[in-house]
């Protein structure tokens, strides 16, 4: 049962009189909403650190050597030594490029003394069959230098959205959203679970436009805004429901 809670303001022909239940409700939308928009905020902040070091990452190149790709920050362009293993490749399923559907190509760098590498090799357009893969054929065999963004493997949303590698002789395999263990055990070597971004003006690349995943931090402190918003009219509605007529 509300109680009313009377107070000494008085509006023309109405009065300042909040129900306790009216006023607890509001309190708790406006709490809740108030934390909903500091988590948006936050998610912000963070998303624009991510932009700042993406950013960071491409003013300079870093000689890798021998270390693994696990020693620098991600999104650092690195260069690595090695050589392509053009035979034993890997098609990352469901790639959107301008709305068009592909798959992102896969290539394992193999190097000395170090794990494997997958190099993410850009994009190529879907051929409209799943039984005919484009034509991904490397030509290069001798070592190389490629250079590249640290990057990570992507990840699927939901967990029905993954296919690990199929079985068999058969390359190159198709899958989607693999795990780092999946992709070593098909290859059968140990493989780094970062890949290399190859760089868009790099050879032996297809179309490659690198940017950071997930939405920009502008829409998060946009949605921020909008739940303390949400939290103000809360506040408005309380007061305009605790306006009562006066009897006096």
């Amino acid at each position: 049962m509300a109680i009313p809670v009377r107070v000494a303001l008085r509006l023309g022909r109405r009065e300042f009189a909040p129900s306790l239940a009216l006023t607890l409700l509001m309190a708790a939308l406006a709490a809740v909403f108030g934390l909903l928009g500091h988590w948006q905020w936050r998610l912000g902040e963070r998303r624009a650190a991510q932009y700042a070091r993406f950013e960071r990452g491409a003013a300079h190149v870093i000689a890798l050597g021998g270390a693994p790709l696990s020693s620098v920050p991600l999104y650092q362009r690195i260069s690595v030594h090695g050589r392509y293993d053009g035979a034993h490749q890997f098609l990352l399923d469901n790639s959107i490029q301008d709305g068009a559907d592909g798959y992102e190509v896969l290539t394992p760098l193999l190097r000395s003394g170090a794990a494997a590498v997958l190099v993410d090799r850009g994009w190529v357009a879907f051929t409209g069959s799943r039984a005919r893969l484009p034509d991904t054929y490397l030509a290069t065999r001798g070592p190389v230098t490629v250079i590249g963004r640290v990057g990570p493997l992507p990840v699927a949303g939901l967990s029905f959205g993954r296919a690990p590698p199929p079985p068999g002789p058969h390359w190159p395999k198709v899958t989607s959203f693999p795990r780092p263990a999946e992709l070593s055990a098909a290859l059968g070597r140990p493989l780094a679970t970062r890949i290399i971004l190859l760089d868009p003006a790099a050879a032996h690349g297809y179309v490659r436009d690198w940017t950071l995943p997930g939405m920009p931090a502008l829409e998060n402190w946009g949605y921020a805004i909008q739940w303390w918003a949400f939290a103000l009219t809360a506040g408005v509605i309380w007061l305009i429901l605790s306006l009562r007529r006066s009897h006096r």
